[in-house]
């Protein structure tokens, strides 16, 4: 049996190992570079070089690279060896506080929306320091951001960094208004829930569009899907526990708090929960799960699919981003403590992100679009579109009846009753869940669910703790000029809740209902990522970013150029590899089983047997389908055609998410009937039972 605590961060560069491998001026002066952000010295920075070089050789380490987040979604990564010619013929093993502290990628072959042109090719990376090393693979990774020749952010980290500096500074600004002047640094911390799919390797490189797009384009519904429920928190298969188990451990030799796993609803889905972290670190922890979930499962014969919607039908996968903000003391601001009612700070920080919440709705929805989660959303599984908040029972009460101007009475904890003597007592909590929730307020903490499987949790968190922090700089304006803190503090949280309440919605996201209440309460309801991304470059969201130094105009002009293209080009790719499925799979396969039908009913009737009413009936029908088949792929291909890539990028994306996609829709549809009726010798592709069944 592994001992845990002896392999957890075994791979990472951790404080453990700086403290022991660091001379303690050197130790100091990086500690004092990660808490405070204060300039790292280059003899400083050569010193931790050698000393981090040294620690992975010994674990096997021939190369380093600078790992960063680019605006593809995914890592990146360039290896250099530690060699260096020693003048004499032989080798060295070296590494220099320069190449530790900066490195120089191609910044004009990563999506820049325009910041880059081809001839610009000048970008830096440049050393997180608050983000530790670690080895993959043998090779020393350093997680850095990444900056164009003129400083532009071109990637997630960057952004991210700056947020929490924004929500750091206004934060700290209310607590000292609360006396507290111990806490000399407010952090956002984060903890990302992983839901996935794990089907057979081999049935999944049989099905080119798992292969190229990540989602099944066709594909029939199976007798079984998860109407049963039986999937949810079951037993797990050996090969899944296998997969589990070796995922586990390698995310622990990184650092990786891996807590909790199970099957999730549908089938073959599953789910990954760690422990939370900074939100950069968190960041960096959630990149490097879905690489590693990735390569494990290849080594078990296992395919892993993060893609939002893989299947038609079943439950598509989310990402649950549990956000919140606490001091460097250890006290969790959004904790609201036995006596919730009587607990200010709580409240004031609280309400600041109702408002933030109601206030930046759109933004909120922004860091959630995709076209792979544009199926996802309000398709009865995931919160629709609509922003709202569940604060649950207590709160709501609490806060209803401070705007009142009344005295809570406070919630009794009753033992919970169950109605069998020898099972032990606990308390009841005084606040159901609500899972339909898109922002949920879960205890100490806000559930963000919105979020799609594929998604880097850099986006939300950056949306997060931007208007959160603008909320508190809000508050913090008002109340540092306050001659009566105590008196405009309560008038503040009743205001503020008053004003902004509409967002609180307690019950069922998923009914008809809410969808015309929330238009009542004036809430937005942007539908697809084409209707909410617009709003990312609108004057109110541009102010809002420069104003805490989170984004430049040109740089939230540059992100909503790459989310629209990338929009388009995710659909283009769909489109054009249903057209390659149709052409070379579907259609001989259909061609194939009339010509053996045919052949049947010529037998039966030079044979005299003239009772072939099957026969006739199976021929007429894949025949007529066939035809309607032929019609439907022409249609998608000339609304390809026109198509106009120097449309502007909007107009370019409306008419996918308007044409194409109806377009696909379409075929699909006669694909997916042609299915039941064609025999499974000649259909080219696995059938949903044979992928969600497939691991055993």
């Amino acid at each position: 049996m592994k001992n845990i605590p002896e392999l957890f961060g075994s791979m990472v560069f951790s404080d453990e190992v700086m403290r022991e491998k660091l001379p303690k001026d050197i130790y100091r002066a990086l500690k004092k570079t990660m808490s405070q952000g204060t300039h790292l010295e280059l003899d400083v920075a050569n010193v931790v070089a050698s000393a981090m070089k040294d620690w992975a050789s010994a674990k096997g380490a021939t190369h380093f690279t600078h790992w960063f987040q680019p605006m593809t979604g995914t890592t990146a990564e360039k290896h250099d060896s530690f060699i260096e010619p020693d003048g004499g013929g032989g080798a060295i093993m070296a590494f220099s506080g320069k190449a530790l502290i900066k490195g120089e990628p191609d910044a004009s072959s990563f999506p820049s929306g325009g910041l880059r042109a081809t001839f610009e090719a000048r970008g830096y990376t440049v050393w997180d320091t608050t983000s530790y090393a670690f080895i993959k693979d043998d090779i020393l990774c350093i997680p850095t951001a990444f900056c164009s020749y003129s400083g532009e952010a071109l990637d997630k980290k960057t952004p991210l960094l700056r947020s929490m500096q924004a929500v750091d500074k206004q934060a700290l600004r209310i607590l000292r208004l609360f006396g507290n002047t111990a806490a000399q640094r407010v952090v956002a911390l984060v903890g990302p829930e992983q839901e996935y799919f794990l089907i057979d390797k081999e049935i999944f490189l049989k099905r080119p569009d798992l292969v190229y797009t990540g989602r099944t384009l066709f594909g029939a519904r199976p007798p079984k899907g998860q109407e049963l429920e039986d999937h949810y928190f079951g037993s797990l298969k050996p090969r899944v526990s296998a997969f589990m188990k070796e995922l586990d451990e390698e995310l622990w030799k990184l650092g990786v708090y891996a807590k909790t796993r199970h099957n999730e609803v549908a089938p073959a889905q599953h789910e990954l929960a760690p422990i939370y972290a900074t939100t950069n670190i968190a960041t960096d922890h959630n990149q490097l799960a879905m690489e590693i979930m990735k390569t494990v499962a290849d080594r078990h014969g296992l395919a892993c699919l993060l893609h939002e919607k893989p299947f038609a039908g079943v439950n598509g996968s989310g990402k649950h981003n549990n956000w919140s903000i606490a001091a460097d003391t250890g006290v969790n601001l959004l904790e609201p403590g036995k006596t919730p009612h009587e607990n200010a700070q709580f409240l004031l920080f609280l309400t600041a992100v109702i408002k933030a919440v109601d206030q930046y709705q759109d933004l909120l929805r922004i860091s959630a679009a995709s076209a792979g989660n544009d199926h996802r959303l309000g398709a009865n599984e995931a919160p629709p579109a609509i922003i709202s908040m569940f604060l649950g029972e207590e709160l709501t009460e609490i806060l209803e009846t401070l705007e009142a101007g009344a005295d809570y009475k406070g919630k009794e904890r009753n033992q919970m009753e169950i109605g069998v003597t020898v099972l032990p007592h606990f308390s009841k909590d005084t606040t159901d869940r609500n899972r339909t929730s898109p922002f949920a307020f879960t205890g100490n903490k806000f559930e963000f669910r919105m979020l799609g499987s594929s998604f880097s949790v850099a986006e939300p968190n950056i949306v997060l703790n931007t208007v959160v922090a603008d909320i508190l700089s809000q508050i913090a304006d008002r109340l540092e000029k306050s001659d009566n803190f105590n008196a405009d503090l309560a008038g503040l949280i009743k205001d503020t809740f008053r004003a902004h309440k509409r967002i609180i919605f307690n019950g069922n996201n998923y009914a008809d209902e809410w969808v015309t209440e929330a238009k009542k309460r004036g809430l937005s309801n942007l539908r697809t990522s084409v209707d909410a991304l617009p709003e990312f470059i609108s004057p109110k969201s541009i102010e809002l970013f420069s104003r805490h130094g989170v984004f430049t105009e040109s740089e939230l002009r540059s992100r909503y150029e790459i989310f629209m293209e990338s929009y388009c080009k995710t659909l283009h790719i769909e489109a054009l590899t249903m057209v390659d499925m149709v052409k070379n799979g579907i259609i001989p396969a259909c061609i194939g089983y009339q010509n053996e039908i045919a052949e049947l009913l010529s037998l039966k009737k030079s044979c005299g047997a003239y009772d072939a009413s099957l026969e006739d009936h199976l021929l007429g029908s894949v025949s007529k389908l066939s035809s309607c088949l032929l019609g439907k792929l022409t249609a998608l291909e000339n609304t390809l055609l026109e198509s106009k890539a120097d449309a502007d990028i909007l107009t370019h994306a409306v008419f996918y998410r308007d044409r194409v996609i109806n377009a696909m829709s379409e075929l699909r549809l006669i694909v997916d009937e042609l299915e039941t009726f064609v025999a499974k010798k000649y259909w080219p592709l696995p059938s949903y039972a044979d992928m969600l069944f497939s691991v055993i």
